[in-house]
Parts: structure tokens; C-alpha cells; sequence
């Protein structure tokens, strides 16, 4: 139930449409009790079961009371107009309080599509911009498909089974309410039966509820596996293809699906016996009320005549719908609420990486970047110790080394895509923790060796995050990155749509594409990730010279995978295990015996 409790807070900005809501379904519930209240005596007067009432009572709060003014003005309209006119008339009034019942009924939902689209929208609105913000290693831990599945089938399960519930939830209790209440004014004995039967029913339905959310949570968290699965096998149709592995994942998909089937069949049944049970109850107590009543009216020594069991059994009778509406949307609920939970989860997950209310701003850099004393592990494992290291600026700096050895993840830290253990970076003197992380991103244009493309056009892959920016300026861009040439062949020129993920291109159209993004955004620091290692010789030509052009008075930081691609760097930093054991030129570092020469005589062994 916190959880519910949180989820009310999104229904905070609409407090209007939920008062809108109660207002209108209070109305709709008097409108729906008076029509029932009004038709039972006007009948019994009209077809003369009862004498019609010649002397005008006076008024009090009592119910026999209320019944004798309401028969006296009922006979004043008989004995004037006549019996058919007055039955003319109170069809009309009947009729009007019908009509305004569903009106206000058709009010209170209108109300609430409101309410609960606006509060689902944002819900998803907050899950899309937390993971946003969230860090790195929150998505290294997490499988991309549970992600998804929170965003798409949680979100859709909340929509359906929490919010639609939510009216019900809000009507069907005030139905209850006043419609007991009016129970208690007609026989407090009576309603006692009602009130002595309704932990009863309220313990079953919430031990089927408590049930559902348990299997429901099942459900949702195998449904996420499932979508993991099915986009993994997006991702390597090529491979599975490859190594004839159809069969083998249709078994792990099959297995999964028949898990999942078989917790949503158990869910389905178990949310199918609530409203049954409810029911179920409901009679058993309505037949004990004809019962125990018709022994009290009989006996004509309670205060309970027929007229008053009569009226009692016609609302009691009312109030089955809204139980048995009640214990399906709490199950509903319940079931929700598993999906709930989950979509909190993600909410509630650490930002970790956050900026100081004080952080200073940050336009250019001015002077350096160094790392003092800079250390840094995923869980347990040190990947980087004791980092020593100061980058002037506008100089060249290549980080070598064996796979492992912490290269990306040094380059990791100056955007603050994750924060060292111990030690500190700094910009200028100021540690990049005193900074503001927007700001300090926007000092840099990364290019990584996986070219990271969109499903839109050329343009906007290129502008990215950038509003109102000319197509000269992309244009210019891609021309340093030497990519206008292959873009103004395309079908559309910048308006080309190059696919899912960029597969429309080749790789090196790709990667020239992101160098272009890159320098649009005109970075004072450069970290180029590998961009060439995964591409073709003249692929690789191509790329290395749309990069020798953008590193051109620009600090930059490369991550080398080909030592001859970084012979002209001021510096050459050398990582071994997260400990960097040499620096220096090519020229110096070939002449000395050390990890860079055997890497070095490695790499031109296989080339030769």
C-alpha cells in the first residue's frame, strides 16, 4: 500500500478532477438512492394498498416520520390531478432522476479519463527522464528487456489495473457509505447484521488481493525476462543464424513463455474468484437479512415494519453491485500493484552521480586536466590504482595497452560517467565534482568504437541535442569528418533516414557520422574510444583523416588499438592491470625495453 501511496502523489497536480470526480459520483449515488426512495410508496398510495393521507404531519428527522409527509404530498397530488396524471407525473420524476443519475455518472468519469492519463503520463514521463540521469553501472547491472518491460508492460499494467480501478475505488466506497448510512437510519438492527458480515468478506477479498499481486509480480519480472531474450535474439539474429542456434534459443524462449503462461494462468484464476466470492457472500448475508427481518415483522414487536424491511432489502440490494465492483477493482488493484513496485524500483534507484547545489560553472578549458591519486573498481575489482596523470592542454594523448587494463574507464571519468573511489579529477585546478555536470559534458565530443546512431536522418544525427542550428553548420561538420561526400549521394542528401541503429550505412559511413556529431559541437576536449579499430584499411583511411582534422588544436585523449595511428602523439600513456608503466613519445618508448615495444613489435609482426 506505500507504494499506492506514492502513486497518489502524481494524482496531487489533478486534486481538481479527483474532487470533480467525488463530487459528481455523491450526486449520482443520492440521485440513484432517491430514485429507489421515491417509487415504493407513490405505488402503494396509487393502487390504494394504503389510505391516502388526508392530514398534513409535521416534520422530523424520523424515518416514519419523512414517510408520512412524503404519502401526505402524494395524496394531495392523487386526490387533485387524479390517479393516472399522478402516475404521468411520477414516471416524469422518475424518468428526470434517472436521466440526472447517469449524467452525473457520465461527470464524475469524464473527470477521470483525465485524472488517470494525465497521472499514467506522468509516471512515464518520471521512469523515462530517471533513467535519463541514472549511471552507467546502473545498466551494466540491469538487462536492457526488464527495462523496457517496466516502461512498456508495467507502465500499461498501472494504466489498466491500478488506474482504471481508481474510479471504482473512489465511487464505489461512497456508494457504500451513504447508501449504509441511509441502511442505519432505516434499522440500526438490521444494518448491525451488514456491519457484523463485512470483515468477513473484507478478509477474503484481501487475501485473494495479497495473492494476486504475489503472482502478478511473478508475471511481470518473467515477462521482462522474456523481453530480454527476444531482444537479445534481435540483436544476434546474424550470429544465432550463423552457428545454426535457432533451435537452441526457440527452447529457451519456449521454456520461458510456457514459466510465464503457467504464473498468469495461476494470476487470471485466482483474480477471476474475487468478484464470485463477493458475490457469493453478499447473497448468503441477504438471505439471512430475509431471514432474520421477516422473523422481526412478523413478530411486530421491533419497530420494524413491512414497509421499512421492504425499503431495507430494495437499497441493501444496492449495495451488491458496488461490493462485488469493489472486490474487482482491489484485485485489480493488487495486481497492479506488483508492476508498481517494480516501476519504483527503477524510481527509486540511487542517481549516484549528482551535482553539488553549489557547483560552479564551466565554459572552456583553460589550462589542464589531471588525475591525482585516482582509483576506481566495479564491485570489488580495482580497475584503476594510484592514476597519476596530467593532460595540457591542447596536446595529443594516447592511452595503450592490453584489453582490461582501464583505458575506456579512465576516459570514463573526465564527463563524469562514473566517479573515482579515491582521488580526484581535475579541470584547471577545480576538481570536476565542483562542477556542473552539464557544463562539464558539454566541453567534449566523444567518439567510441561502436558508432551509437539513431533511427532518423542524416540532419539530426548529426545536430543531435542542438536546436535551430543551420544546415551550413552540419554541412561544415560533415565535411571535416569527411562524410558531405557520401551524404550528398544518398537518396535525400541530410534528409536520408538511416535506419535502426544506423544500418543503412556502412561501418565506416557510421563512424565518419559520429566524428561529424562530434565536431559540431565543437568540444575544446576530444576522447576518441578506438573509433578506427573495428573498420576496413580504407575505411580506416578515411576515418583517421576525418580525425587528423578534428583533433587540430584540440585537446585529445585516444584510446589506441593500432600503435601506428598514434605515432605523432605528445604523449603516450602506457596501462598495464589499471597502473599506468610507462609514458612518454613513440620515439622514447620504442627505444626502451617495456610493455609499449613488445606491443609495438606485436602489432607490426602481424602486419608484416
Amino acid at each position: 500500500m506505500k507504494g499506492y501511496i506514492k502513486l497518489l502523489i502524481y494524482v496531487k497536480p489533478y486534486k481538481v478532477l479527483a474532487a470533480l470526480n467525488v463530487f459528481f459520483n455523491i450526486l449520482s449515488i443520492v440521485f440513484s438512492l432517491f430514485s429507489i426512495a421515491v417509487i415504493m410508496p407513490f405505488l402503494k398510495l396509487l393502487f390504494a394498498q394504503e389510505q391516502l393521507v388526508k392530514e398534513k404531519p409535521t416534520l422530523s428527522m424520523d424515518f416514519k416520520n419523512i414517510n408520512d409527509v412524503f404519502n401526505y404530498y402524494l395524496s394531495e397530488l392523487i386526490r387533485m390531478e387524479g390517479p393516472e396524471s399522478a402516475l404521468i407525473f411520477i414516471c416524469i420524476i422518475l424518468v428526470l432522476t434517472i436521466v440526472l443519475k447517469n449524467l452525473f455518472r457520465y461527470l464524475a468519469l469524464y473527470f477521470m479519463v483525465s485524472l488517470r492519463n494525465n497521472v499514467v503520463s506522468d509516471l512515464r514521463e518520471s521512469l523515462y527522464r530517471h533513467i535519463l540521469i541514472l549511471p552507467l553501472s546502473y545498466f551494466s547491472e540491469e538487462k536492457k528487456g526488464d527495462l523496457i518491460s517496466r516502461m512498456t508492460s508495467d507502465i500499461l499494467q498501472i494504466e489498466v489495473a491500478i488506474m482504471s480501478s481508481l474510479e471504482a475505488l473512489f465511487k464505489e466506497p461512497l456508494t457504500i457509505i451513504i447508501y449504509l448510512g441511509f441502511l442505519i437510519w432505516l434499522s440500526p438492527i438490521l444494518t448491525l447484521i451488514v456491519f457484523i458480515t463485512l470483515p468477513i468478506m473484507g478478509f477474503l477479498i484481501g487475501k485473494v488481493g495479497r495473492l494476486l499481486k504475489t503472482y502478478s509480480q511473478r508475471g511481470q519480472s518473467k515477462f521482462g525476462d522474456l523481453v530480454s531474450l527476444y531482444e537479445e535474439t534481435l540483436m544476434g539474429i546474424r550470429i544465432i543464424k550463423a552457428f545454426n542456434s535457432q533451435e537452441f534459443f526457440m527452447r529457451r524462449f519456449k521454456n520461458e513463455n510456457a514459466l510465464y503462461t503457467r504464473i498468469n494462468v495461476v494470476s487470471n484464476r485466482t483474480g477471476d474468484s474475487a468478484s464470485p466470492i463477493s458475490e457469493t457472500l453478499s447473497v448468503m448475508v441477504l438471505a439471512f437479512i430475509l431471514w432474520f427481518g421477516g422473523k422481526l415483522v412478523l413478530s411486530g414487536t421491533s419497530g420494524v415494519n413491512a414497509e421499512i424491511f421492504i425499503a431495507f432489502i430494495a437499497v441493501f440490494s444496492q449495495l451488491l453491485p458496488p461490493f462485488k465492483a469493489f472486490s474487482t477493482a482491489y484485485s485489480n488493484m493488487q495486481k497492479g500493484m506488483a508492476s508498481l513496485s517494480r516501476v519504483n524500483e527503477v524510481l527509486q534507484s540511487e542517481e549516484v552521480i549528482t551535482q553539488k547545489h553549489d557547483a560552479k560553472s564551466v565554459s572552456h578549458l583553460k589550462s589542464y586536466i589531471e588525475f591525482k591519486n585516482v582509483s576506481f573498481k566495479y564491485a570489488d575489482e580495482y580497475v584503476l590504482q594510484n592514476i597519476n596523470l596530467k593532460i595540457e592542454k591542447g596536446k595529443t594523448v594516447a592511452l595503450v595497452g592490453p584489453s582490461g587494463s582501464g583505458k575506456s574507464t579512465l576516459t570514463d571519468l573526465i564527463p563524469r560517467f562514473y566517479d573515482p573511489i579515491d582521488g580526484e579529477v581535475i579541470i584547471d585546478g577545480v576538481n570536476i565534482k565542483d562542477l556542473k555536470i552539464l557544463e562539464l559534458r558539454s566541453l567534449m565530443g566523444i567518439v567510441a568504437q561502436e558508432s551509437i546512431l539513431f533511427n532518423d536522418s542524416i540532419y539530426n544525427n548529426i545536430a543531435f541535442g542542438k536546436t535551430n542550428i543551420s544546415i551550413d553548420q552540419v554541412e561544415q561538420a560533415a565535411k571535416v569528418a569527411n562524410a558531405h561526400e557520401f551524404i550528398v549521394q544518398t537518396e535525400k542528401s541530410y534528409q536520408t533516414n538511416i535506419g535502426d541503429r544506423g544500418n543503412k550505412l556502412s561501418g565506416g559511413q557510421r563512424q565518419r557520422l559520429s566524428i561529424a556529431r562530434a565536431v559540431n559541437t565543437n568540444p575544446d576536449i576530444l576522447i576518441l574510444d578506438e573509433a578506427t579499430s573495428a573498420l576496413d584499411t580504407a575505411s580506416e583511411r578515411l576515418v583517421q583523416e576525418a580525425l587528423n582534422n578534428v583533433m587540430q588544436n584540440r585537446t585529445t585523449i585516444v584510446i589506441a588499438h593500432r600503435l601506428s595511428t598514434i605515432h605523432k602523439a605528445d604523449l603516450i600513456v602506457v596501462l598495464e592491470k589499471g597502473k599506468i608503466v610507462q609514458t612518454g613519445s613513440h620515439n622514447e618508448l620504442i627505444s626502451q625495453e617495456g610493455l609499449y615495444k613488445q606491443l609495438h613489435n606485436m602489432q607490426q609482426t602481424l602486419e608484416g
